[in-house]
This record gives C-alpha cells, structure tokens and sequence, in this order.
C-alpha cells in the first residue's frame, strides 16, 4: 500500500511539472474544455434543442465521433497483437503508449454517449450491473458492456505494468499476460457489437449490411494505427522517447493493408446499393449525389473517398512514405478521411430518408460543435497526462526511492 501511495504522488508529480512549452499546451486544450463545458452547460439548460438534430434524424455528430471513436480504441489491437502474440520487440517497447491512447479514447466515447443523452441524470441506466437496461435482448446494453469491460482492461494493464517499474520489478506474467490476451478478443467485440447496433435496424436499409462489421473493423484499423504513427513520432521528438523507425514501419505496413482492404468495402457496397437501382439505395444516392437537391454531404463524402486514396498511395509508394513529412500528411489523410466516411458520412445518411419519404438535411450546430472540440480537447489532455507520468516511468527516470546500502 506504501508503495501505491508512492506512485499516485510521484505521477501526479510528473504531470504538474514541465516546461514553457508544456504549460501553454494544457492551457490551450484546458480553454478548448471550458468551451466545450459552457456548451454543453447551454445545451443542458435549454436540452437537445440547441442541436440542429430533428425526430427525422436523432442522432448526429455526437454518435458519429463515438462510432468513429470506438474504432480507434479498438485499433490499440494493431500494437497488442504483434507485440505479445509474434513478438516483435519494436512494438513492443510502445505497446503500453498505445494502450494508454486506448484508455483516452475509450473515456471520450463515454462522455460523447453521454452528451448525446437528452436526461443525462439517467445516465446511470447505462451503467452495467446498477442500470436498468435490457440485458441480453439490446444490442446497446451489450455495447456498453464491452466498452467498459475494454476500458478497465486497458486501465489495468497499463497501471500493473508502470507500477511494477516504478517499483523496479519484473511484472509477474501470470497478473497481466492473460488479460492482455483477453484485451485482443475484446478489442474486435466492442467495434462489432457496435457495428451489430447498426445493422440490426432492418428499417434502416443503409445499415442493414452483413458487410457493415467487417468494414468498421478495416477501417479502424485503417485509422487507428495512423493515429498513433503521428503520436509515436511526436512522442519520439518532444519527450525524447525512443520509438524505433521498426515499429512505425510495421504500424506503417498495417495501414497500408487495411486501407486497401477498407476502400474495397466500401466501393463494394457502393456497386451493391447503386448498380441495381433499388429503392434502398436511396441513402447511398443522397450521399453520393444528392437527393431532389439535398447535398450537404456529396463534397464531404468525395473529399473523404479521395483522402483515402491519397493515404493509401502514400502507404504504398516508398518514395513516398520515406519522406517523414509526406508520411505525416498520409496519416493524417486517413484519420480525417476515414472518420468522414465513418462518421457523417455513415450516421447521417442511415436517417435519409426517412420511412416516410422525407428528406431533412443536418449539419452540426455551434453548440454540437463546442461540446464535440470540448471533448476531443479532454481526450488529448488526458492522454498527454498520461503520457507526463509513463515516459519517465518507462526511461527509468522515474523509479521510487530505493534505500542505499549500508557498508
């Protein structure tokens, strides 16, 4: 018990000091969550109002940066899987930096659920064991199972494995080893029950695709691993973390695959809904190409496919990738083209039209945009926190005090 003591003081130590540089980030992603708290404040005043969401489509960009965000938690697999089960050393000196980004991802997708809630103080529904949900029936309730079973999983991981440093000694492979095995399995559930969630809607043709888990799960793994490319790197120069150029080539080589197969899915399912010119392919018209003069979404969806093609290209070509800068640009291609693709470019046309026939435009409100840049702003700073206290914990420049020999 000392010892833990010792380790929550000597973490929260980590993270209250820095430089200049340092400072002035917190601050600005602290200013980014005081924009997202006082919005959400309004919206939690005046209630779901103060979105532009409409009984034609409930859900928005709330439920789009969850499903988007589900994925990238998900993708922490990518550093799980080679690290433990083939063993590849260069990952796994950073399997522990990625589980981490899985622990920040996996929070913000609580508090995205939560804001999309018009009675958040019946949150505690949603809450496994004292909510009232019905279990094994919903498909929500067995999401939100294995979002919080993944999140304690990753939360106890990382804690086991930077507390045994700290303390200078060897993890003991029977208390981590085991559920980082059941961590793998978890990983690919929480991103297909959330997949199910969707295609279970049989009134809701766009979703209603056997391919619809394979494709989250492509794309995941598309986004995910490119994320943590830009991370690692950045971790590399500002913290001085020695990420090797093996282990962001093998997260590199992994992108390059499931981007691939990620766009074939995808342009798959666009020849399905298209080529026969059903009636159900009428949410796949509205976003490709509008529907009687509703297209708000046409630039953003070409823009995503296009995003895509260029990450994959750059995934593909060595002249390319080699080149740190171009290999930045690619990566940040993929994470925004994906999360377009996966995010409004997926939830909204579900809802178009309606089963009525109608058609209802949606784009955010200010407000929907605050409380998202609020949350995506939490969800960097706990990371960064994070990050304050594991660097030194795994360069060895942070160890608790050990008593010096007496001669």
């Amino acid at each position: 018990m000392r010892d833990l003591i010792r380790f929550g003081f000597a973490i929260t130590g980590a993270m209250i000091r820095g430089g200049r540089a340092y400072y002035l980030w917190v601050a600005f992603l602290c200013g980014w969550v005081a924009l997202g708290v006082a919005a959400y404040l309004h919206q939690f005043e005046v209630g779901l109002v103060a979105t532009n969401m409409v009984d034609q489509i409930p859900w928005g960009a709330y439920i789009a940066n969850f499903t988007y965000l589900v994925g990238m938690a998900a993708a922490a697999v990518m550093l799980v899987i080679p690290a433990y089960v083939y063993h590849d050393h260069a990952l796994h000196e950073v399997v522990v930096l990625g589980e981490l980004l899985a622990v920040a991802v996996l929070t913000m997708c609580l508090m995205f659920v939560m804001v999309d809630i018009g009675r958040p103080d019946r949150f505690w529904h949603l809450m496994p064991v004292i909510g009232r949900f019905n279990w094994p029936a919903s498909m929500l309730s067995w999401d939100v199972i294995v979002l919080n079973g993944y999140l304690v999983l990753n939360f106890y991981i990382t804690s086991y494995l930077l507390f045994t440093k700290f303390c200078g000694r060897e993890p003991d492979r029977r208390k981590y080893v085991p559920f980082v095995f059941l961590a793998i399995f978890w990983a690919v559930t929480i991103h297909t029950v959330t997949a199910f969630l969707y295609s279970g809607m049989g009134a809701r043709p766009h979703w209603n695709a056997a391919i619809l888990a394979p494709r989250f799960l492509a794309s995941a793994f598309a986004a995910g691993p490119s994320l943590m490319i830009i991370a690692l790197s950045i971790i590399r120069d500002k913290m001085g973390f020695p990420v090797k150029d093996a282990a962001l080539n093998r997260l590199r080589q992994i992108v390059a695959v499931t981007m691939l197969i990620n766009l074939f899915f995808f342009f798959s399912e666009i020849f399905t809904e298209l080529y026969s010119f059903k009636h159900h392919a009428a949410s796949m018209r509205y976003l490709l190409f509008g529907l009687h003069g509703h297209n708000k979404l046409v630039p953003y969806i070409w823009g995503a496919m296009a995003l895509d093609v260029f990450a994959a290209a750059v995934f593909l070509t060595p002249k390319l990738h080699r080149n740190p800068r171009v290999l930045m640009v690619g990566c940040g291609s993929a994470v925004v083209g994906v999360w377009v693709e996966k995010g409004m470019g997926l939830v909204i046309p579900g809802f178009v039209p309606s089963p009525l026939g109608e058609v209802v435009d949606y784009t955010p409100s200010f407000t929907e945009f605050c409380v998202s840049a609020g949350i995506w702003a939490m969800g960097a700073l706990i990371y960064t926190l994070l990050l304050k206290a594991a660097v030194p914990i795994e360069l060895g420049k942070l160890r608790i005090a050990q008593p010096e020999a007496v001669s």
